[in-house]
């Protein structure tokens, strides 16, 4: 009753699991992306001095 693997049914299964490993690729990608943005530099005055608050 077991079905025997033919290339055929093993290429769709390796076509799923590499469409499934490029979209976990595409998606660390986008998430390092928009964590890079949100580090900005800090803030500073005209000659590089910290600004002054009161």
């Amino acid at each position: 009753m077991s079905k025997s693997k033919t290339p055929s049914s093993l290429s769709g299964k390796a076509a799923i699991a590499g469409a499934i490993g490029s979209a976990a690729v595409a998606a660390g990608l986008l998430y390092m992306t928009k964590r890079k943005e949100k580090k900005a530099p800090p803030v500073t005055g005209p000659h590089g001095e910290p600004p002054e608050t009161d």
